[in-house]
């Protein structure tokens, strides 16, 4: 399902709030939205949590507010104040500097942040006053517009791959432009397929009617992979898949499709539309009809109960 997170709490506090509503057993985010931010947080629960790393991948696109003449120690107004100035860019030179940011780029990762350094969060080594030297991860902006600029405010929408820091991104223009800048506001408005016309509040509501509205909206697994090809089998196959059997030639010649590549992926459904399986394929479609015999012709990844 997907989630509109609101400001002030962790993304953590909404899959907690997600598994009360629902007595789930398991649930998961796909991508972590800071405290500050809002929107977009899909969840999965229970067998679909299975799912998170195939939809984690996907691209992000954000509408953001930077504050111009702040830096903080976050990043972000959340943090401590480092400085401030009263320095105006022109905004041909702001337009500029963002623009800068397309394509691949290098990023450090915040030191208050979730990425981990010796299997341990950077917040709690900046909390404790350490900073350890982290190595620069690339990151991938596709698009950037900005949308208004009223000083001291910069609104811009931003299309980028999972991973990248926004604040950072803020924080990086406001060093460039000589005045330093920090976030003061972000939405994440969708997650690959995920959009906020999806999206339910659990900010309000009484329990049972939230509960209600949440089963109402919730997406099924196969739905939420509309970009991988499905392979429909009968419902013996469909046993056979879920006690593990590795899908081969035989299987495939009859059912998979022609313009698949080896290590494309594939889902398995049963006639009902339910997801079985997701499998990598391990040779090409085309040269499954030249194989004899029952030679593995994919490999499963995640079996669904």
């Amino acid at each position: 399902m997907v989630i509109d997170k609101p400001a002030g709490c962790t993304s953590h506090d909404v899959v907690t709030q997600v598994k009360r509503l629902l007595g789930a057993r398991k649930a998961g985010h796909l991508g972590t939205l800071d405290p500050i931010a809002t929107g977009v947080l899909p969840v999965c629960v229970n067998e679909a949590t299975k799912l998170v790393q195939f939809l984690s991948a996907a691209r992000k696109t954000y509408r953001v507010t930077m504050l111009l003449g702040v830096h903080s120690d976050t990043q972000d107004t959340e943090g401590k104040i480092i400085s401030r100035s009263e320095l105006v860019p022109a905004e041909d030179e702001i337009r500029k500097t963002l623009a800068g940011f397309m394509g691949k780029i290098k990023q450090l990762p915040p030191a208050f942040s979730a990425v981990k350094y010796k299997g341990k969060p950077l917040y709690r080594y900046a909390r404790a006053g350490e900073f350890p030297e982290i190595v620069p991860r690339e990151v991938e902006v596709f698009d950037l517009k900005v949308m208004e600029i009223t000083f001291p405010r910069v609104t811009f929408d931003i299309v980028c791959s999972a991973g990248t820091y926004v604040r950072t991104i803020c924080s990086d223009a406001g060093q460039m432009l000589g005045c330093g800048a920090c976030l003061c506001g972000l939405r994440r408005v969708k997650s690959g397929i995920f959009t906020q016309t999806m999206a339910v509040s659990v900010a309000e509501g009484r329990g049972e009617e939230k509960q209600r509205e949440l089963l109402e909206r919730m997406l099924s697994m196969e739905d939420s992979l509309p970009d991988i090809p499905a392979v429909t089998v009968d419902n013996p196959t469909a046993l056979r898949l879920r006690d593990g059997f590795q899908p081969d030639a035989e299987l495939l010649r009859q059912n998979v499709h022609s313009f698949l590549a080896a290590g494309d992926m594939i889902k398995f459904t049963d006639s009902d539309g339910r997801l079985i399986a997701l499998a990598e394929m391990q040779m090409p479609a085309d040269v499954i009809n030249c194989v004899q015999g029952n030679v593995p012709a994919a490999r499963l990844l995640r079996v669904f109960k």
